[in-house]
């Protein structure tokens, strides 16, 4: 072997855990054992979560009915001040994560799909992603609530699951 590779190899075993931890939560192998995300898993994913409920929701208030729209508004609120509050804790410094710029590569393609339906398809699929978005938001913020390891951000998860519930009844009564 030559003696450059060495390095290299042992430079991979030591960033394999990081990578192992993040492909679990991606996975969903946490959610399924009921495991706690890491700090950075959790900031990405309730960041990119709220990115994808306020731009599918703002497509919705232009595209559905009435009750739609009322819900969607809501979501475009509520997930706006939880952007807030996440931001605020990272820059606060209690919260040592960096933020995600953009949604994830799967969000980026489930809105693309949105933005190509008008009337009772997109009013369909809307509910349907509202209703599983907030099913994983739950799961999200139940597990880091409970068992995360920042003290700061366990406590603003476990304090926020209650309106995440709250939305994911509402997805479900739409989807009625």
């Amino acid at each position: 072997m030559k003696p450059v590779a060495l390095p290299f190899i042992l430079a991979a075993f030591m960033v394999a855990p990081a990578f192992a931890q993040s492909a679990a939560e991606k996975s969903g192998v946490n959610s399924l054992i009921g495991v706690a995300p890491k700090t950075e898993d959790f900031v990405m994913e309730a960041a990119t979560s709220d990115m994808f409920e306020i731009e599918s929701s703002k497509l919705a208030v232009e595209r559905s009915d009435a009750p739609t729209k009322s819900f969607a508004e809501q979501m475009i609120t509520d997930h706006q001040k939880t952007t807030d509050a996440l931001k605020a804790l990272v820059a606060s410094g209690n919260v040592k994560a960096a933020l995600p710029s953009a949604m994830t590569s799967s969000q980026e393609k489930e809105l693309n799909t949105l933005k190509g339906l008008q009337g009772v398809d997109f009013t369909k699929k809307y509910h349907s992603d509202q209703e599983d978005a907030h099913k994983q938001a739950v799961d999200l913020f139940k597990r880091y609530g409970n068992e995360g390891d920042n003290p700061a951000l366990k406590a603003w998860a476990a304090n926020t699951r209650p309106a995440l519930e709250q939305h994911l009844q509402m997805a479900k009564d739409l989807n009625e």
